[in-house]
C-alpha cells in the first residue's frame, strides 16, 4: 500500500514592494482605533473628576476642622517660608553635592562588591566571604546608626589624617551602607546572565575580565537599570540624614529656623524641596521601568 505524501504548506510571499505604499485600513479597523480612542478619552475624565472630588473633600475635611487655623499658622505660614526659602536653598546644594559624589561612589563600590561575590573557584573563597559579611552587615544596620558610628566614632579616634568634615564623613556612611544595597543589585543582573553567554565567550578565547566587561557586565547593567534609579531616588531623600552630624544641608538650615522663630514651616519647606528633587527621578524610573517591561515583552534585546 502506497503512503500518500503529505504536501507541505508553502509560505505565501507578499505581493507588495519595498517602499510601495500601504494599503488603508480597514472600516473594521477604523472603528476599533475609535473605540481605543473614546475608551482612553473617557478614562482620562473619570480620572480627572475622580481626584478632583477626593481632593475637594479632603481640602473641606482639613480646613474645616477646629485646630486648622493653628495649624495653618504654624506649620504653612508663607512669611515664614519666603524668609526661610533663601538658606533652606543654600543648604539643599550640600544635599547636592553629597548625593553627586556619593552616587558616583556608590556605583563603584557596589559593582565591586558584586564582582567580588561572583568570583567562582577555592582560592577567592576569603574575598566572597569578606563581601558577603560586609554586604549583610551593612544592609542590617540602620543609616542613621552608621551615621553616628561614622561620623562621631572617626573623629574620637584621634588618627592624624582621619577627616573630621561632617560631609565627608556623611558621605562616607550613605555609601558604606547604599552600596550593600547596589552590591546585591548589581549581583542580581550578574547572575541573571545565562551560564552559556559565559561559556560562548570562553570558547572564543575571552579570559574571565573580559568575558565580565564584553558580555556578562552590558547585559547586567540593561537589566538592573530601573533597580538603580529606584536606589538613587531612595539615596536623593536619605541624604537629609547627613545633618545629625552638624553639616549645614537643607533640613540643619530648616532646623535652625525653626528654633529662632518657633515655627515649623521651614521643614514643610525644606520636604516640598527634596519632593521636587526626587519627582523628576521617580518619573524617569517609571518610564525606564515600562520601557524593559515592553522590551521583555516584545522579546527584543534592543
Amino acid at each position: 500500500m502506497a503512503l500518500r505524501r503529505r504536501r507541505r504548506a508553502r509560505p505565501v510571499l507578499s505581493t507588495v514592494r519595498p517602499g510601495a505604499a500601504l494599503p488603508p485600513p480597514s472600516a473594521l479597523e477604523l472603528e476599533r482605533r475609535a473605540w481605543r480612542t473614546r475608551r482612553a478619552r473617557r478614562s482620562t475624565l473619570v480620572a480627572l473628576a475622580s481626584t478632583l472630588l477626593f481632593a475637594l473633600v479632603a481640602w473641606f475635611a482639613v480646613t474645616r476642622s477646629p485646630g486648622w487655623p493653628r495649624v495653618q499658622a504654624t506649620f504653612f505660614s508663607p512669611s515664614a517660608a519666603l524668609e526661610s526659602l533663601p538658606d533652606i536653598a543654600r543648604g539643599l546644594l550640600v544635599n547636592l553635592q553629597v548625593l553627586v559624589v556619593g552616587g558616583v561612589l556608590v556605583l563603584v563600590v557596589g559593582l565591586g562588591t558584586a564582582a567580588l561575590r561572583t568570583l567562582r573557584g577555592p582560592a577567592f573563597a576569603p574575598l566572597r566571604i569578606l563581601a558577603t559579611v560586609y554586604v549583610d552587615l551593612f544592609r542590617g544596620v540602620p543609616l542613621i546608626i552608621v551615621l553616628y558610628l561614622v561620623g562621631f566614632g572617626f573623629p574620637a579616634l584621634g588618627l592624624q589624617g582621619v577627616p573630621t568634615s561632617p560631609f565627608v564623613l556623611g558621605t562616607a556612611a550613605i555609601v558604606l551602607v547604599y552600596s550593600a544595597y547596589v552590591a546585591e543589585v548589581f549581583r542580581a543582573g550578574i547572575e541573571s546572565v545565562h551560564p552559556s553567554q559565559r561559556a560562548a565567550a570562553r570558547s572564543l578565547g575571552l579570559t574571565h575580565r573580559q568575558t565580565m566587561r564584553i558580555v556578562v557586565l552590558p547585559q547586567a547593567l540593561r537589566t538592573v537599570t530601573p533597580a538603580l534609579l529606584n536606589d538613587f531616588v531612595a539615596l536623593q531623600k536619605d541624604v537629609g540624614l547627613i545633618s545629625v552630624l552638624g553639616a549645614i544641608d537643607a533640613v540643619r538650615s530648616a532646623q535652625i529656623q525653626v528654633g529662632r522663630t518657633f515655627n515649623f514651616t521651614p521643614y514643610v519647606v525644606a520636604g516640598l524641596l527634596f519632593v521636587l528633587l526626587a519627582v523628576p527621578s521617580a518619573r524617569l524610573a517609571d518610564a525606564v521601568t515600562a520601557r524593559a517591561r515592553r522590551r521583555q515583552q516584545s522579546g527584543s534585546l534592543l
